[in-house]
């Protein structure tokens, strides 16, 4: 199968990103030409990668002293007392800037390595391996490190960009549909925002996702997914503009994750579901867009029964809380919750076109809801 290469290319960004099914059997020859002086790597794993892929990337760093992380990923990981942790047995087993950490896993471990890889001596060489849908179009991408705070999600962070991002298709075939539904939500969001086209695809080509697991398709599609995060990144690394329309939906996500305790019983990408329904649905309600829009969108969930049991998160005595959080959203710059609103499939509003006051946003989720 044809391994597909894109080049980031930015102001102060220059890595690649490989997609591809196998990709996983050239990492010794990409750190040995991009980290030439490495000797000792960090290898930050998921721990519910099977361990044949564990043994394969062992094997590809046979000449390096490794030292090995793992950890379950989930959300209370993203911590300073963790990153702490992890930082003093860095320090304590000399890992130089020269050297390498490696992250294995999803968006959690991504997140959570990288943060520690950025703030390791200022500063240490970066590779990424997401092993999730979602990790492969979304969080490995763009260079957002980030550790959860009591206040909200993601709210202790930085911008770092890895020297790699390795996405080998393969890992993917061990995952639940329910993690890759939370994958889909991502690419979905993609298309929405950017590309009309996109989306009819995915909505023709869905089933080659979940069902039959097309290794072409799935190429085809986390390629141009990629493409359209890039387009945006590219523009605005430090997302001080154009970039924050990547969050279509995800200060609703972020709220109701975070009103939820980030437990298990609602993943990102299932939230980040939610929450474009809702922008969407409150974009019909603003005369921001058509009917016709929000019923193709909705037609979409339907069908792939994408908003079974997520809407019992949205109950009476959680809004309150979710709009707490919402309220403390990195992306707002006064009082009001900054959103993203939706024109048409491909076509977003600008960011800070449309904000809401708490009391606001309280009516507007109520009338949303019964929608």
């Amino acid at each position: 199968m044809k391994i597909n290469k894109i080049y980031v290319k930015s102001k102060n960004t220059r890595y690649t990103i490989i997609i591809g099914k196998g990709s996983l059997g050239i990492l010794k020859k990409q750190l040995n030409k991009l980290c030439p002086r490495t000797k000792k790597v960090g290898l930050i794993l998921d721990k519910n990668i099977p361990n044949n892929f564990k043994i394969k990337i062992k094997k590809q760093l046979k000449k390096y002293n490794v030292y090995v992380y793992e950890f379950l990923p989930n959300e209370r990981l993203k911590s300073f007392k963790k990153a702490n942790s992890l930082l003093e047995s860095l320090i304590k087993n000399n890992l130089s800037r020269n050297d390498t950490i490696i992250t294995v896993g999803g968006g959690i471990i991504g997140d959570f390595g990288s943060f520690v890889a950025s703030i390791y001596k200022r500063g240490i060489n970066l590779i990424s391996i997401p092993s999730t849908l979602l990790a492969q179009v979304d969080s490995s991408i763009g260079g957002k490190t980030a550790v959860n705070s009591v206040g909200g999600k993601n709210l202790i962070g930085t911008f770092y960009q890895p020297k790699l991002v390795l996405s080998d298709l393969t890992l993917l075939k061990s995952l639940s549909k329910r993690n890759l539904v939370c994958g889909f939500a991502e690419i979905l969001k993609h298309s929405i925002i950017k590309d009309g086209k996109f989306f009819k695809k995915l909505d023709k080509d869905k089933n080659k996702i979940f069902e039959n697991f097309n290794f072409n398709v799935l190429a085809e599609i986390i390629f141009r997914s990629c493409k359209i995060k890039l387009s945006f990144v590219n523009k605005d690394e430090k997302e001080q503009n154009e970039r924050m329309i990547l969050n279509f939906g995800h200060t609703f996500a972020h709220g109701i994750e975070a009103a939820n305790k980030y437990s298990g019983k609602i993943n990102h990408g299932e939230a980040v579901l939610i929450g474009m329904i809702l922008a969407t649905r409150l974009s019909f309600i603003k005369k921001v867009c058509s009917k016709q829009t929000l019923d193709k969108i909705e037609k979409l969930y339907l069908n792939q029964k994408l908003l079974k049991k997520f809407l019992n998160f949205l109950n009476k005595n959680n809004l309150n809380k979710i709009v707490n959080f919402m309220e403390v959203d990195k992306k707002n710059y006064d009082k009001k919750i900054n959103l993203i609103l939706l024109k048409r499939i491909g076509k977003t509003t600008k960011p800070g076109q449309y904000r809401f006051s708490p009391k606001e946003m309280k009516n507007v989720l109520k009338k949303i809801i019964r929608f």
